[in-house]
């Protein structure tokens, strides 16, 4: 799980040292993805599935793609497809995928790339691996998030961000024991490269055997971190949590985890997806690739995509799908 790393972490900017009388976050629920499929057939994990939106405001969506090892042939992507009214976020950690829009952006993303597709008012687009990725086969492991819109941002114009991995906002615990790759937001003082609409936080942390993170954590934001790889526990109160499982927490100053010190034999380290953010609190009305706040907006939004208006698929197209 390469995504972006350093040789010495100890030359990285300190996670600073939390007050003794911080309040961390007590774990409200705990629940574990199931799996499933997505576009032309690639394995995913659900990770919010079975959680109220409202714990997960600002976010509504997010699948775990992959991990998985393939052979010659079988790389699969989406095909072309709209949104409304959220953003999306592909955030690669093995493999590489080739993202393109009716707008007319697009680029690929490797280890430690994210790309950042803001639909606003509408927007066709495809994510495929390229074509010589399906050709020799290999691994591919991702994670796609979608952020939602406040109302008065539903129909803006769309945006496109190409977010290198390098320029991710790179520090570390006091002892060494993490590596924490901010993506958006601030964390522990340290900004991300992504622009975000809704105040949140995005980080990608590598947590040793046996290290344990606190993490400050703004108040006002919700609090969610996910198991990549690994195992470990969560909480003040220590819950065991494992790969594919979502710890959704309660209000405080921080957030803990702790990584167990022995891992399975192929995992080296715990792998955690970390997000929070200010919530919208506003009415979600969500089905399919459209999330509005109301179903007569829902209506709409599918009535302007048979009819054209969310884009054209333009001529030059990533070659392997239809």
């Amino acid at each position: 799980m390469p995504a972006i790393t350093v040789d010495d972490v100890l030359v990285l900017p300190r996670v600073p040292q939390l007050d003794p009388s911080t309040s961390f976050r007590p774990v409200r629920r705990l629940t574990t993805a199931p799996s499933g499929y997505e576009g032309e057939g690639f394995p995913v994990r659900r990770a919010f599935a079975g959680v109220p939106l409202t714990e997960l405001d600002p976010f509504i969506h997010l699948d775990q793609m992959g991990e998985v090892d393939y052979a010659p042939g079988e790389p699969k992507g989406t095909p072309w497809h709209p949104h409304r009214g959220f953003e999306t976020v592909t955030y690669m950690i093995d493999g590489i995928m080739d993202h393109q829009d009716s707008l007319g952006s697009g680029g690929t993303i490797a280890n430690g790339d994210t790309q950042w597709m803001t639909a606003g008012q509408g927007i066709l687009h495809i994510e495929a691996p390229p074509e010589h990725l399906v050709t020799s086969g290999g691994l591919f492991h991702g994670l796609q998030l979608w952020v939602n819109l406040p109302r008065a941002a539903k129909m803006i114009t769309p945006k496109y961000q190409d977010i290198r991995g390098r320029e991710a906002g790179l520090l570390t615990t006091s002892d060494g024991g993490s590596l924490i790759r901010v993506i958006a937001g601030e964390v522990g003082g340290h900004a991300g490269p992504g622009s975000t609409f809704t105040p949140i936080n995005l980080a990608h942390v590598t947590l040793q055997p046996g290290a344990q993170l606190d993490l400050p954590w703004q108040p006002e934001y919700n609090a969610l971190v996910y198991v990549l790889a690994g195992r470990g526990t969560v909480g003040a109160e220590q819950r065991p949590i494992q790969i594919g499982q979502l710890a959704g927490h309660g209000k405080g100053d921080a957030i803990r985890v702790t990584a167990d010190a022995t891992q399975d034999s192929s995992i080296p380290a715990m792998e955690l997806f970390i997000m929070g953010g200010r919530p919208i609190r506003e009415p979600v009305a969500h089905y399919g690739p459209f999330v509005m706040n109301t179903q007569a907006e829902l209506k709409q939004a599918f009535e302007d995509f048979q009819k054209g208006r969310l884009g054209v698929i333009p001529a030059e197209r990533v070659p392997h799908t239809d």
